[in-house]
């Protein structure tokens, strides 16, 4: 194992301690979860140091980037996969810190709109153009062919995930 990956990050390792014990789909998970974190971990660094910005943060800013006319909260929740309550919190804290505006729908009272104010949009830019960059410095020890060839053994997976979930 390369002295650079932390021990409580590569669940491979243990696997391969005793391969024996653990089916091929098995290291595969575990490879493709270990890969997952050492990317997340890292971009959750650069966020914090570079910016002071969560990733959940940096998540909802780029829903909200993609939503020129706002989003209500139930949909920032479910695109995000996570439950209104998170997303109220994280609202709160961008509205405090004048990313984000909450404005009342005109149809229904009850409703909050949720857009990324002129300021939002400008810092949201600088943190997205640095993302592009780390992931690409991260990813960069692949070929072009490489990206590709595991982009479609990927996709291959994610129907095969999909279609085994339709079937349950």
């Amino acid at each position: 194992m390369s002295e650079t990956i932390p021990d409580w990050v590569d669940g491979e390792t243990k696997v391969l301690e005793a391969p024996g014990d653990h089916g091929a789909e098995l290291r595969l998970w575990l490879r493709l979860f270990t890969c997952s974190t050492l990317v997340e971990t890292e971009i959750r660094r650069r966020l914090r140091e570079d910016f002071d910005c969560t990733l959940p943060r940096f998540d909802l800013m780029a829903q909200l980037e993609r939503a020129k006319d706002g989003m209500v909260l139930g949909e920032i929740s479910k695109r995000m996969m996570v439950s209104p309550g998170n997303i109220t919190a994280l609202v709160e804290r961008l509205v405090e810190s004048g990313h984000i505006s909450r404005t009342t729908s005109p149809a229904d009272r009850r409703v909050q709109i949720i857009a990324l104010t002129p300021f939002g949009h400008a810092e949201f830019k600088k943190m997205a153009d640095a993302h592009a960059e780390w992931v690409a410095d991260l990813f960069g020890g692949l070929t072009a062919g490489d990206g590709e060839a595991l982009l479609d053994r990927l996709a291959k997976l994610k129907r095969s995930i999909v279609a085994a979930l339709d079937r349950s």
